[in-house]
């Protein structure tokens, strides 16, 4: 595999001086993180003359990775030339579907799975329920195919988000990349690093991601007393406080962010279904375990075949980067020390991440998590 990283800054594309050296026209697959308002007509125009016969897939961001730094207002790219692995990509947009769901059964449906070894998903990250859509894909997918992936984002607006296949990328779509071959060794990594605080508490009433009641008492007044004096600065503080959910024993708790809260209904909307009969805590933040969780994620990628990858996706959440604040780069440089300088890193800051929380086994969606991608091809 030879790989090459790019950031595209000020309309200026600055090329990566550890960039394999391979024909620009060879260049199979190239992935594109950036701002949203970068991602237009002129873009997409350079990138298609430079990389003539790529696939060319775009996905917007709230924050972009490059090597071991992270940027606003820019595009961070990636070009793929395989030796031996082969590539198949799939496209559907939310409008054409009557539910997220049926989206993923389709994205996925539109893919050969014969050696299909990584499935990495780029969605619309405001339009699409993302626990709806990775539910479409496990229950059609083959048990051994490895899913990851992220939700676009849009900065810290929380508006419209887009990604494109091939084309100017826009609001409502879905990009599939399905990677292929037994000399491929794909990896991941998804870990948090929050804080549970408080009760183990039951879910009693809600509907997919919205949240009306834990324990029979209404969830919004409980959520303010748990916030104290960070209760006068919701919604913004809810960014500070998302809560862990566990669908059973022996399960790991999986994060949601709450995107907003309604006064008038008492109720809390999360990035991804909280179901009914799930138990729940509050988390809370801890600087020096946000940063070392992404450590922890790049050592799983690498415990998984006992090798570091070529090649790693680092998708992070939103959410994690206003927490961070100033300390962001941290959480990149625990990843790029444990991978070391023989691996291409890339990636961008998302709506919510997507990874399976046991080695190889179906995704979930994720929120707050640092969620690593590893890719090796062997000759």
């Amino acid at each position: 595999m030879k790989v090459a990283s790019y950031l595209y800054q000020s309309e200026t594309l600055i090329s990566n001086p550890k960039n394999s050296s391979f024909n620009e026209t060879e260049a199979q697959l190239v992935i594109g993180f950036g701002d949203k308002e970068l991602l237009n007509e002129d873009f997409f125009s350079k990138i298609k003359s430079k990389f003539p016969n790529a696939k060319i897939i775009l996905c917007s961001t709230a924050g972009e990775i490059y090597n071991n730094q992270v940027y606003d207002h820019t595009v961070s790219i990636s070009v793929f030339y395989f030796e031996r692995a082969t590539l198949q990509t799939s496209k559907v947009s939310i409008e054409n579907y009557q539910s997220s769901f049926d989206a993923g059964k389709h994205l996925i449906k539109n893919l050969s799975q014969k050696d299909l070894k990584l499935l990495f998903i780029l969605s619309d990250g405001s339009k699409v329920n993302a626990s709806e859509l990775v539910k479409g894909i496990n229950q059609f997918k083959d048990e051994d195919i490895l899913v990851t992936g992220g939700l676009a984002g849009d900065g810290t607006n929380f508006k419209d988000t887009v990604v494109g296949l091939n084309e100017i990328p826009v609001s409502g779509n879905i990009v599939a990349i399905g990677f292929y071959g037994d000399c491929l060794q794909c990896t991941h990594g998804s870990i948090s690093g929050w804080e549970t605080f408080g009760l183990e508490r039951i879910v009693t009433k809600s509907a997919k991601n919205v949240l009306y009641e834990i324990d029979s008492k209404n969830a919004l007044d409980l959520y303010k007393t748990y916030l104290g004096k960070y209760s006068d600065e919701l919604p913004s503080s809810a960014l500070l406080f998302p809560l862990a959910i566990i669908n059973s024993e022996n399960e790991q708790p999986i994060v949601r962010t709450i995107l907003s809260i309604d006064e008038e209904n008492k109720s809390m909307t999360f990035a991804g279904d909280i179901p009914e009969g799930c138990k729940v805590r509050f988390m809370k933040a801890n600087f020096d375990r946000l940063i070392d969780a992404a450590s922890d994620a790049a050592n799983n990628c690498i415990e998984i075949y006992n090798n570091k990858p070529q090649f790693a996706f680092l998708i992070s959440c939103v959410g994690r980067k206003i927490i961070l604040g100033n300390r962001i780069d941290e959480e990149i440089e625990a990843v790029t020390d444990i991978f070391g300088e023989n691996t291409t890193t890339t990636g961008f800051y998302s709506y919510g991440e997507i990874s399976p929380l046991k080695t190889l086994k179906n995704c979930e969606l994720h929120n707050q998590t640092m969620t690593i991608t590893g890719i090796h091809e062997m000759i």
